[in-house]
């Protein structure tokens, strides 16, 4: 799994009301990543519509809430025995 922040263009994701996330987000932006997979064009979201749909309302308005945040759950690029610290695999 991955961290890091993408515009939200780069995101395929079904909108759906956000309801009360609206104004939270709008306060405080998105606190916890959106979980996407990554696909040839970019991402797609598995787990945050509301949040995305929350953000895209609001990019409208305001344009620093085009970057968000994004848990990438099948890039395991960075993972192996060096991620962890070994220069070796061991097993």
């Amino acid at each position: 799994m991955i961290n890091t922040i993408v515009h939200i263009e780069e995101i395929e994701f079904e909108e759906k009301d956000p309801g009360s996330l609206l104004d939270s987000i709008e306060k405080r932006g998105i606190a916890i990543p959106v979980h996407v997979e990554k696909i040839e064009n970019g991402y797609r979201c598995i787990d945050g519509h509301k949040r995305l749909s929350a953000a895209k309302m609001l990019y409208k308005k305001e344009e620093r809430f085009a970057r968000i945040p994004i848990m990438i759950l099948n890039d395991f690029s960075k993972s192996g025995s060096s991620f962890w610290g070994n220069t070796q695999n061991k097993h």
